[in-house]
Formats: structure tokens, sequence, C-alpha cells
């Protein structure tokens, strides 16, 4: 059963190519948190549209900046022109000026048009958006500039890619060539010391049962722990999955020049499987994909599934 979440506050679940967004409003001002990808930006409007019945948004804001969290700012901006963007500090001169060496977007071989960002997130950062109280918490691991926020009167937690109900997200520093096992670890510390009622996820259904979640969490950090070869396959699969997402159907050949001018899948290859040639491993992730049942071989394409 779908717990009564409070008045003024929606959570809208989304497909995995997009992240789920929050939107708050309490008749008077409004805020939404993470905009999904550029692909499915129209039907975030739509959502807003239905919500805001031809008000204006006030306050934009991203829990961290990954494509499919970010990917709707132009288009939340291009239709609201006086809304204030709230981006994680570490990021704000890289947005200003769009520095894609600092930016992810083209690391991992997805788009996202170039946004305005107005303010600084901060941990410690406390806000009253639409009548709601928000501590801003630093969530390390998936991204180590990732932020959670947290509501202490009705212990609600917008955990982002820090925590879903099977897991969490790719931890991107450890195929980046540092660490991340051990900061999603603290991170997950921090969310059973915060022991919200109801966690709202970047993906996925809305958590009620947290214990059960973080001992799945804290299941998968420790086979990674174990074995990071098994969490860099992962991830190389993550990011070909989500290309196929968006693509939906691709020629083979088209998906391994995408592979080719892909940084970070270039990187994760060399870093952990060189001994085998990209072609061939490239091959491997597609039969992986193909054997999950998430994606098939149509004579020279592959198609989502």
């Amino acid at each position: 059963m779908t717990p009564l979440l409070p008045a003024g506050l929606h959570f809208f679940e989304r497909g995995w190519l997009s992240s789920n967004a929050i939107f708050l409003d309490d008749g008077v001002s409004s805020v939404l948190i993470d905009t999904g990808y550029v692909t499915h930006s129209s039907l975030l409007m739509t959502f807003l549209a239905s919500h805001l019945h031809e008000r204006s948004l006030d306050i934009l804001v991203n829990t961290h900046l990954h494509s499919d969290h970010c990917g709707g700012n132009l288009a939340v901006q291009s239709q609201f022109f006086k809304v204030k963007t709230f981006i994680p500090f570490a990021f704000f001169e890289a947005v200003r000026a769009w520095n894609k060496n600092l930016l992810s977007f083209e690391a991992t071989g997805q788009s996202c048009p170039r946004f305005q960002a107005d303010a600084k997130l901060r941990p410690g950062d406390v806000y009253n958006w639409a009548s709601f109280h928000w501590e801003v918490h630093a969530s390390p691991g998936h991204d180590h500039d990732a932020l959670l926020l947290y509501n202490p009167e009705h212990r609600i937690l917008i955990s982002a890619d820090a925590l879903w109900a099977n897991g969490f997200g790719v931890v991107f520093p450890e195929i980046c060539g540092g660490t991340g096992f051990a900061e999603v670890s603290s991170t997950l510390d921090l969310i059973e010391k915060l022991n919200p009622k109801i966690v709202l996820p970047g993906h996925g259904p809305l958590i009620e049962d947290l214990s059960t979640a973080i001992s799945i969490a804290r299941a998968k950090i420790k086979r990674f722990k174990e074995t990071p070869s098994l969490h860099a396959s992962h991830a190389a699969k993550v990011l070909l999955k989500f290309k196929l997402l968006e693509w939906q159907t691709v020629a083979y050949s088209d998906l391994g020049l995408w592979a080719l001018n892909t940084p970070l899948l270039m990187y994760v290859h060399q870093s952990f499987f060189s001994s085998v040639p990209m072609s061939i491993w490239i091959d491997e992730l597609v039969s992986e994909l193909v054997s999950k049942k998430v994606a098939r071989i149509d004579g020279l394409k592959l198609l989502n599934m």
C-alpha cells in the first residue's frame, strides 16, 4: 500500500532513462527536484503543467549533475524564465563555464543541453521550500558531490542515487581511478542515522522498509568491494543499457562506434579488462544484456527490451 505523502509533496516515479522527480507546492511557491533525461523533457513539462495550472515554477533543484537528473533543466528554464536553479556547489563554476572536461556528459556518451545555475547547494544548508524544511547532507559514493535532502518533520529523505529499493547507483569514482566503496558505506551509515520513515529514491519506487533497503545495499557493496571487476562490468553494462534506452534500436556497427568514442567506457576497458580486445568485450557485455532479457539482437541491430 502506497503511503500517504504530506499535502504539497508529489513523487513522480519515472522510467529508468530518467530519474524520478519530486514536486513541492504549497499554493504560494513551487519547487522541482531533478528533471530527468533530455529525451523525456516533454513528459516532465506535461507533469508540471498538470500541477502548476498556469502558475510559474519558482525553484529548480538538482541532487547531482548526472544527465538523467539534470537533462531536463534547459526545458524547464526555457518555459519558466524566472526559475532559480540550485545545484551542488562543487560543479557551480563548471556549469557556469560549461566545462565539458569537468562535467560527465561527454565522458559517459550521454546528452545534456547547456543550462544555467543560479545558486549553490552545500552540505549543512537548511531551506524552507514550499513550506517544507529541508536539510542538505553530503552523500559521497555514487557521485562524491551528490547531496541528500531530508525533511525532519515528516521524516522524508530524498536519496537520489545513494539508496534505491534494490541497491544504489554505479559507484562512478571507483571506475574513474578513485575510491568510492567506502564512501557508499559511510553514506548508508548516515541514512541509517537519519532514520527516515519514507525514502524517495532517484529511481524505482519509494521506500518504506528502510532496513531491508539498507541490507540489500550493504550486501551489494560488500560484493563489489570483494570483486571490483564485478562492479566495473556492471558499470559498463549500465552505460550500454542507458544508451540503448535512449536509442531503442541501434545498428550493431553504430553501437561499436559509440563505445569507441565514449571515454569512460574505454577507461573501464583499459583499467579492468584490457586482456580482452575491446570489440570482444563489447560483444560479451551485449550477450549478458541479451541473456538477462533487457536487450535482443535482430539481424544486425540491437533492440531494447
